[in-house]
Order: C-alpha cells, then structure tokens, then sequence
C-alpha cells in the first residue's frame, strides 16, 4: 500500500523549511525531504547572514516585494522565537566622486521599494559613523541586520515538527509522476508516496528535481552558479560599527563586510563564475579581495586576509546579464494543480523566506497577492 500525505516540500533550507511550518499549521500533513544528514547546509548557512532592507532590486520586482515584506516577517518572528538577531545597519559607499551618481540611483530604487529610512550621507557625516571607512557619499540603511542563520533554521525546524509535519534526512526525491489528484512519488531509499502537493525548494538541485516531475513540461530557466568566496582578517578585529557594502557589482552586491552575532568580521562575497559545487577557497584570490576592501578601508593590513569559506548561489543571470528575479512555478505557469517549482532562491532569499513560504501558498491556492 502506497502511503498518503498532503504535502512534500523538496529541500530543508530555510526556504522550505518556512514553507513547511506554514503549510503544517494548516492542518496539512506535510513532509520535507533533505538529501543531507542536516538542515539548511548549502546556500542558507553559507551567505552572509544578513537581513537586507529591499534597497537594490526593481521596484515591482518579487525580489522587492518579498524582500520588505519578508525583513519585517522575519524580525518579528525572531524576536518571537528568541532567534539571535539585531539591526545593526549598513553603509553603501561612494568611494569616488563618479559613483555618486550610481550611489542616488541605489537610493531612489529603496525608496521606490518602500525603504522609507534611508539616509544621505556625506563625506563629513560618513566619517563620523565610521571613521575607518574611506568614501565621498554614502547611504545609511538603519533597517539591515544580521541573524544567526543556525539559529533561524533551527527554530523552524521545530515549528515544523510542532506543528506535526516530518523532516526526512538523508533522503532525496529519485523520480515523481503526475496523476490525477496529485502525484506518486519514490525517493531515494525506495519507499513510495501519493501526495497532494509537491513543492520544489531544492535551491542548487531544483533544476534536476524539476526534471524528475514526469507528466508535464518542465520548462526550466538557465542556471547559473556564482561561487561567493569570503575572507577574514587574521590579525585581529576590523574597526566598523555596521556593515560596511561598496556599490553593486555585476552578478552581486560587491565585496563588503559583514560580522556575526559574536563579533567576528569577513568580507565577501565576490562572484565566481564556476560550473560545479566546490566551496574550497582560492587563498590566491585574497589580493584581488585586497585590492577591493582597500578602495573604501585603505588601511587593511596588507597581507593579512586569510579564507573563511564559501558559498554557491543558484542564479537564472549569467555573467554581463541584467539580475533576475526569483521564479516561482504554480499551477498557472504549468497547469498541473499541487506543484510549485522555485528557481533563483539566491539573495535575499533569507531575508524574504516568510514571505517566500506565503507566496507559495497563494500560488497552491491560486490566488492574487
């Protein structure tokens, strides 16, 4: 007998794992399914760990929308479920009388996104934020934090199993078929599923968890891997009271600095453009991450940044083409009720996760948000 359950969510970062707690607390029984023998081990855990504001992504934009509603979302239900967090704030550096222009532009797109705490600063002001950083303008954005990315997905796993919903580790999706009501499922270790709903938030694997759903056309977008390596100084604590960003940079946000809940700075990531998962670190890249670091903290000790890790980010953006938006497949993109395919859960995917997990749920119902 093929066992029944409402729902399987494909993928236990901290996208599926908000999707699952969501979906469990509306009386479904639900299963996610995470092919590593923990949560949230690839994209969610190796990022920056910071809670961004909305600033830089096109004003209608999922990634907009989702971004300010999920950094609400999300300090709230830290604060709620005693999650480590705090809103620290960044600057967004001009380091030269030329990016002006480019520095008012990344403000103007904030404000259009509903980011109404912005700041304008100028050299004397930025100078008495943060004396240490070397800029002509900046923008101050008092609503970007950090978060303990652990910490989050831990709490959500266990609102999950709260809730009564199953967390399977150390099983993959092997194949799903579409059929009438829903679909029969057989995962890695051979057992057999019917289900409802089949959600696919496998993040760097979604592309081939697409392609196992047989019964429709998976038309997939391209993807894109960005390796985001990240260093740290090893002779002692960098002098920044915030996150410190210089202007965006093809493929990413460039190579600023961020700290963790404990004090501990590094900077990253840059973009690599790779064609397989490898999160070793290049130590020869430090000198070009010197070179960056240095355009708006020149007094970085020379040679003395040493590789933390790295990350990969799932993109549907190639090198020299425009970011895109996160892709969320429902029913109305494929015409197959119950399945939802997320493509390009990249940054900021942490920030917007809550609000990610509601999307989803709206596209299951087949309603406008």
């Amino acid at each position: 007998m093929v066992e029944q359950v409402d729902t399987l969510v494909i993928g236990a970062g901290v996208v599926g794992l908000a999707l699952a707690r969501l979906l469990a607390r509306s009386d479904r029984e639900v299963v996610v399914l995470e092919e590593q023998d923990a949560v949230g081990t690839a994209t969610s855990s190796r990022n920056s760990g910071v809670i961004h504001a909305g600033i830089y992504y096109p004003a209608g934009s999922r990634k907009a929308r989702l971004c300010v509603r999920g950094r609400e979302l999300l300090y709230a239900y830290c604060a709620d479920r005693g999650v480590g967090h705090r809103r620290i704030g960044k600057l967004i550096v001009a380091v030269t009388a030329a990016q002006i222009d480019q520095l008012e532009s990344v403000r103007r797109r904030g404000i259009a996104n509903g980011v109404h705490d912005l700041r304008r600063l100028d050299e004397r002001a930025l100078g008495e934020y943060e004396p240490e950083v070397c800029g002509v303008a900046a923008i101050l954005s008092p609503s970007t934090g950090i978060v303990d990315t652990t910490g989050l997905m831990h709490a959500l796993h266990r609102d999950v199993l709260d809730a009564g919903g199953v967390v399977a580790l150390r099983t993959a999706l092997a194949s799903a078929e579409a059929v009438s009501a829903g679909f029969v499922v057989e995962l890695s270790d051979g057992t057999r599923l019917r289900c409802r709903e089949l959600i696919n938030c496998a993040g760097l694997g979604a592309w081939s968890v697409a392609r196992s759903v047989s019964g429709h056309d998976a038309r997939t977008p391209g993807r894109h891997l960005a390796k985001g390596n990240y260093f740290t100084v090893a002779s002692g604590r960098v002098p920044f009271s915030r996150l410190v960003y210089p202007l965006p940079v093809d493929g990413g946000l460039g190579v600023h600095y961020t700290v963790d809940l404990d004090g501990r700075g590094r900077f990253g990531p840059d973009v690599e453009w790779v064609d397989r998962v490898d999160y070793r670190v290049d130590e020869t890249r430090a000198a070009a991450f010197e070179a960056e670091i240095g355009q708006y903290w020149p007094a970085l000790p020379r040679r003395s940044l040493v590789p933390d890790y790295a990350g990969i980010r799932p993109k549907i953006s190639g090198p020299g083409e425009a970011a895109a938006d996160f892709v969320i497949d429902g029913p109305a993109a494929h015409g197959i009720p119950g399945l939802v395919h997320l493509f390009g859960i990249e940054s900021p995917g942490l920030t917007s996760c809550l609000a990610i997990a509601e999307e989803v749920e709206r596209e299951l119902r087949g309603t406008d948000r």
